[in-house]
């Protein structure tokens, strides 16, 4: 037994002295190769390392320019128009992030320029800096989802803003190839004790001295239809066709016969009235800061009964003649003299309220040769007649009430020169100035309805004491 345990000690030792052995021989090191070419092949790895290194550098100084400048020059605006013209609301970055996803894009095309660089712009920013980037600078440790354009942007609505009308020219052209149709009625009261300041026609004025007039009152009622096209986004034409019917009294005293008892003389008359066409034009873009301006061209035909086609009360001549009234036994529908207007409108939206005005200046043209029937059916020569020209202006505030209703409040004033005849002043003809007071408002049913009111209420003597228009536009 105990030589056994003697054997199994020797052999545990020489167990142990081979294992010794045979580490002592692992350690030992290999035989080195020659020096020469362990240098060479070190020094080509070191000079691939320095190009890979030189290319980095490069790439990160050419990308960091870049961020520097996208940090410096681009906004939130340039940003949304990118999106598709959001500023704001969900899926929309904050301002704050605008430059951030600016950079995380310009390092990802750095990466793609860069060997060994992240493919992913969000691991770019989340490694820290890179070698060979300039000291004080790293990439923002945040990473931000980069959104790419989604769209064009919506066109921005390049008309001017839609307010109630108060006038006859409006501020908001028709859409390129829209039709509107506009039914429309106007209502027109008068009272005034001096013929020669009422301004409307010839008649009044030329007679002045004749007659002793008390007080003239007048109802018009005016039907019309206008047609409104758009030619362009900018350009629109009109032709309007009005129907008029209008009824007057006038209560006066007959010249010379000595009586103190007032007579009331009845006329009236309707039919077709001054047939219009006008041509609008918007001159330019405008915006909070700059108006809206329209350019307008009105012409004013001579189509309806004027004055002097009605039959006078006189028996064979007006001017010194004792026999009759010298009023007309009829009204007229038009002025009997062609006319042209040029003016300019312009808007100025403010939100909530819209600010306009408007500025014209309307040219009546001379008649030569003018005439006039007595009641016997003669005719009195008149000679040349020349209306006095109109210089007009307005201005007002429109207010959105809603979606759909919205209200107007502004005030018109028309100059109107004396009228001349063969180049004298008429007696008793001066310069008239008529101011009115206008309240509007304006329902919209639909995209293809609307419903325009106006009233204007007069402020001086020589002025209408109340118009109210009534108009239906209808977009086809």
């Amino acid at each position: 037994m105990k030589k056994r345990s003697m054997q199994g000690i020797r052999n545990a030792g020489c167990s142990t002295l081979l294992l010794l052995g045979g580490l002592a021989q692992a350690q030992t090191p290999p035989e080195a190769g020659p020096p020469a070419a362990g240098l060479e092949s070190l020094q080509r790895e070191l000079a691939e390392q320095a190009s890979q290194l030189d290319a980095m550098k490069r790439a990160l100084a050419e990308q960091e320019a870049v961020i520097r400048e996208l940090r410096s020059a681009i906004g939130t605006e340039v940003l949304a128009t990118k999106r598709g013209g959001q500023r704001s609301g969900p899926g929309v970055m904050p301002a704050d992030n605008a430059t951030n996803a600016a950079t995380a894009a310009a390092a990802a095309s750095a990466t793609q320029s860069a060997p060994g660089l992240a493919s992913n712009p969000q691991q770019v920013m989340a490694q820290g800096p890179q070698p060979g980037a300039q000291q004080g600078e790293s990439a923002s440790p945040q990473t931000v989802a980069v959104e790419e354009p989604v769209g064009r942007p919506p066109e921005t609505d390049r008309r001017p803003p839609e307010v109630a009308p108060l006038i006859d020219q409006p501020g908001v052209l028709t859409a390129e190839g829209k039709l509107v149709v506009e039914p429309g009625f106007q209502y027109g009261y008068s009272s005034n004790n001096r013929v020669a300041l009422v301004g409307y026609s010839i008649i009044p004025a030329i007679l002045i001295g004749l007659i002793d007039v008390r007080e003239v009152k007048t109802s018009t009622y005016i039907e019309s239809i206008a047609l409104r096209y758009g030619v362009t986004k900018r350009l629109e034409i009109e032709a309007k066709v009005p129907y008029v019917q209008t009824s007057g009294s006038t209560i006066s005293r007959e010249v010379f016969t000595g009586t103190a008892v007032d007579n009331v003389f009845n006329a009236s008359g309707k039919g077709l009235g001054d047939v219009e066409a006008t041509v609008r034009y918007q001159l330019n873009y405008g915006n909070e800061r700059i108006p809206y301006f329209v350019g307008w061209l009105r012409y004013k035909s001579n189509t309806g009964k004027d004055p002097f086609e009605v039959v006078t009360d006189c028996v064979t001549r007006c001017v010194g003649n004792t026999t009759g009234t010298g009023l007309p036994l009829g009204l007229p529908t038009g002025t009997g003299f062609h006319a042209i207007q040029p003016g300019i409108t312009w808007l100025l939206p403010t939100d909530p309220a819209v600010f306009f005005g408007t500025f014209s200046y309307l040219h009546n043209f001379s008649r030569d040769n003018v005439s006039r029937t007595v009641l016997n059916g003669e005719k009195e020569n008149l000679g040349k007649i020349a209306p006095g020209d109109i210089f007009e202006f307005s201005f007002g505030m429109g207010l959105s009430l809603n979606e759909k209703a919205s209200f107007s409040i502004g005030y018109d004033q028309a100059i109107i020169w004396p009228t001349k005849q063969n180049g004298q002043t008429v007696p008793g003809s001066v310069r008239i100035t008529q101011g009115t007071l206008l309240v509007g408002y304006s329902y919209r049913f639909n995209n293809r309805y609307t419903l325009n009111l106006s009233v204007g209420a007069g402020l001086t003597r020589d002025t209408p004491d109340l118009q109210v228009n009534v108009r239906l536009p209808i977009t086809f």
